[in-house]
């Protein structure tokens, strides 16, 4: 571990409002070293666009080994890793021409990872329709870390209250019964139980399961996903030690009373789970990949093309993003289930 914890940042999409929350991060004060992988003159006029006042200073990857004190950091100060956009960007203004521009930082990044030249990864938002339009075969940063690393990912969202994280992630609708197998799920709940435990301190954590289908399946009425995979699991990972309630219906589940005692919930499927949590604490909630070999957050938004160079994006999930990468990377007790695990 560094001196303090060196934080690598993706803006992510460079039309969007990536870069306007970075550049506003950098007026705080914190105890880690903030490390930008993107293009210094992209910052630099967003910056000026924004009338922000910001010293990009060149990132040396040979001083590595030798980490700031929290007393030299300076605010308004951000250490740049220049990786150029290929076209300049524009503020609102998509193009296709920068989609490997993005993959480049997000590439550059995790390797850093890795080797231990960073500490976490804190990610902006990125357009998944432009980088297909691109070529580029993307479904999402989770699929994406997931290739880059050889890691098990488990999507989780986090407020200060509510644990959300996901069996299945950026899927069709139609796709999500077949993709719940009894294997898949019992990853699943074996990571997060691990990543509770491990990353987030929890000596005992409880998890809250939803079913798939309405009602949980009504007893085979609805579906019988529940009786066929889920609750053969459950009972399974139970008797290995793990706290497990459910299936539950997905209605009932998301109640203060069921949640007052829920470590985090587990939902089938994306729509199933982020709605109820992004309406709690939108714009202050953490996208986190657990599963990993690196600490990895996010934003709990997109790229708000309607927002970029206005002034008027919020930064404070990123915010969230980099408190909560900052603790998991001072409190970091072991690495993350390989993706041999059973």
């Amino acid at each position: 571990m560094n001196a303090i914890c060196r934080i690598a940042i993706t803006p992510g999409e460079p039309a969007g409002i990536g870069p306007d929350i970075v550049l506003e991060s950098a007026a705080r004060e914190r105890s880690a070293e903030l490390i930008v992988i993107a293009d210094p003159a992209m910052l630099r006029e967003r910056a000026r666009q924004l009338g922000v006042a910001v010293d990009l200073a060149p990132y040396d990857r040979y001083q590595a080994g030798q980490a700031a004190r929290p007393g030299q950091l300076k605010p308004s100060q951000l250490k740049i890793l220049s990786v150029p956009t290929r076209v300049p960007a524009r503020a609102g203004k998509l193009n296709p021409a920068n989609a490997e521009y993005v993959l480049e930082t997000l590439r550059r990044a995790v390797d850093g990872c890795l080797r231990g030249e960073f500490d976490a990864l804190v990610t902006g938002p990125v357009h998944k329709s432009v980088m297909n339009d691109a070529g580029i075969a993307f479904t999402g940063h989770t699929e994406f870390l997931a290739e880059r690393t050889g890691g098990f990912p488990v999507m989780m969202l986090v407020t200060e209250d509510l644990r959300v994280a996901l069996a299945t992630t950026h899927l069709p609708l139609a796709e999500v019964s077949q993709a719940i197998t009894r294997t898949r799920l019992r990853r699943v709940i074996r990571v997060l139980d691990h990543d509770l435990r491990q990353r987030f301190g929890i000596e005992h954590p409880r998890i809250k399961v939803c079913g798939l289908n309405p009602h949980a399946g009504e007893n085979g009425h609805l579906g019988r996903e529940e009786i066929e995979v889920i609750a053969p699991v459950l009972r399974e990972l139970r008797a290995r030690g793990i706290d497990l309630v459910g299936p539950l219906p997905a209605d009932t589940l998301f109640t203060p009373a069921n949640l007052r005692d829920a470590d985090a919930a587990l939902a089938m499927f994306h729509d199933q789970g982020l709605p109820v949590l992004k309406y709690a604490g939108f714009g202050r909630a953490v996208n986190i990949t657990l599963g990993l070999p690196i600490v990895r957050t996010s934003v709990d938004h997109g790229t708000a093309l309607d927002l970029a160079g206005s002034g008027r994006a919020d930064a404070g999930s990123l915010e969230a993003a980099l408190r909560l990468a900052i603790r998991l990377c001072e409190h970091r007790a072991a690495p993350a289930i390989a993706a041999t695990v059973g």
